[in-house]
């Protein structure tokens, strides 16, 4: 069976950037849609659905966390923010905002064809004939007051209530249920949750950690679910049981 090939929208102002990219990941058999603004993303958002975002920091108007706060308001698409700032902040911001992924200018198309395809393996879903899950997890899991669905990928608390996860934190918390009970360093989450080794001195995996815990009620002062464990990284303070 033949997937259809992933859609993506680049929000760039640059034309030249546009047309790189349009080429670039047009080859590599991905439907590239194109944008140069907040404006003329939201028309193309009207008739599509893409799988993925890949919005430019810097834009004229209303810049990419405009865009990327806009844009989570009533969606879980993924988005790779693109900055040419040496900030930590701005790119801390833009994780905290809902980005799954950032890239610094000027970049390689190859590096951005690399986190295009992790962050589409974290976060596309499969067809519903080949949604079963695999013998050995379980659709369904519970984890102190909550529930995770892992085929539609949505948090269930105690009232039944569903709210849907974006894909970087489905993912980090995947691997917080794989490994409960059991301390992991921020290089080791980072490592498991984007399927790549940390950069040196990054703490992205800190603010993905935060928005996990207000997904869950909880904040790092008196979290009970994702607990610091200080000089060692975090663990899921909680028994993990599959549900039929």
């Amino acid at each position: 069976m033949t997937h259809s090939p992933a859609t993506l929208i680049v929000v760039d102002d640059d034309p030249e950037i546009r047309e790189l990219l349009a080429d670039y990941l047009g080859r590599h058999g991905y439907r590239t849609l194109m944008a140069e603004d907040a404006e003329a993303l939201q028309t193309l958002l009207v008739g599509e659905r893409p799988d993925l975002l890949i919005v430019d920091l810097m834009l004229p108007g209303d810049d990419g966390f405009t865009i990327c706060r806009r844009v989570r308001r009533d969606s879980e698409v993924p988005i790779i923010m693109l900055t040419a700032s040496a900030d930590e902040t701005d790119r801390i911001l833009g994780l905290e905002l809902g980005a799954d992924d950032y890239l610094g200018k000027p970049f390689n198309p190859r590096e951005l064809l690399a986190r295009i395809k992790a962050v589409l393996r974290r976060t596309r879903r499969p067809p519903e004939q080949s949604a079963e899950p695999h013998p050995d997890q379980a659709r369904l899991v519970a984890f102190g007051d909550w529930r995770l669905d892992r085929v539609t990928r949505e948090l269930i608390d105690g009232d039944g209530e569903r709210s849907a996860l974006s894909g970087a934190d489905f993912q980090l918390l995947q691997v917080f249920l794989e490994h409960p009970e059991e301390v992991l360093s921020r290089e080791a989450l980072y490592d498991l949750s984007r399927g790549r080794p940390a950069p040196p001195l990054d703490r992205s995996i800190d603010v993905h950690v935060c928005r996990l815990r207000q997904r869950l009620g909880e904040d790092a002062q008196h979290s009970q679910l994702i607990r610091t464990v200080r000089g060692a990284g975090y663990v899921l303070a909680t028994r993990v049981d599959a549900l039929t």
